[in-house]
């Protein structure tokens, strides 16, 4: 009997957590886009990076707080543009020392082995786009440690819907991309810690106009 008690909540919470599954805020669906003017949702916009330690393993690392705009029009999906801001200066590891090494001025005065203490924001600024159903290749320059390359982001469309706490209509992507770190000034531990940055972003934009 006691433990037919103690089953019951969890019972009568079954049929709640299936209708809630089946009520989603955000889905695929094109169809629930509108054309306008978007900024991100800076809290659930994330820069996520990977880097080979050794040849052993993969270690990661996380940019948050990014703001930026995107104007789109689901007829015209060609013509959309993006720019996004990243503060670097938020980077954020498992390892405490890690992140201090990243942010760190450099000895005597000399360059700083990663970003340095007070480094500039890294942002992304689209040039072309090219959709192809829910997937765009978005061709853009990125500007990281005072250096700008062309780069392309690999992005697929994730969700549309409204934003249950703030009712702001909302559309979610995920992109990837690879860069070489050398390009952008930043060589320390090369080749023991990998040139190449593999760049997976989430986010979140909400509409404003």
């Amino acid at each position: 009997m006691r433990n037919l008690l103690l089953a019951l909540p969890l019972l009568a919470a079954v049929p709640l957590m299936a209708q809630s599954a089946l009520q989603l805020p955000g889905v695929a669906d094109v169809s629930r886009v509108t054309a306008g003017t978007y900024q991100t949702d800076p809290g659930h916009t994330l820069v996520g990076w990977r880097v080979s330690h050794f040849g052993f393993n993969d270690y990661f690392g996380i940019f948050g707080d990014s703001t930026g705009t995107l104007t789109l029009d689901p007829k015209n999906p060609n013509a959309a543009s993006v720019d996004i801001t990243i503060p670097v200066g938020k980077v954020t590891t498992a390892s405490a020392g890690l992140t201090g090494h990243l942010l760190r001025a450099g000895k005597d005065g000399g360059k700083a082995d990663f970003f340095g203490p007070a480094p500039a924001d890294a942002k992304f600024v689209s040039t072309k786009v090219e959709a192809s159903g829910t997937k765009a290749k978005i061709s853009g320059n990125l500007t990281l440690n005072g250096v700008t390359k062309p780069v392309v982001l690999d992005a697929t469309f994730t969700g549309a819907g409204n934003n249950p706490f703030n009712k702001k209509a909302t559309v979610g992507f995920h992109a990837t991309t690879t860069i070489k770190r050398s390009e952008f000034g930043v060589s320390y531990g090369i080749p023991v810690v990998s040139d190449e940055v593999a760049l997976d972003i989430s986010v979140a934009f909400e509409k404003t106009s």
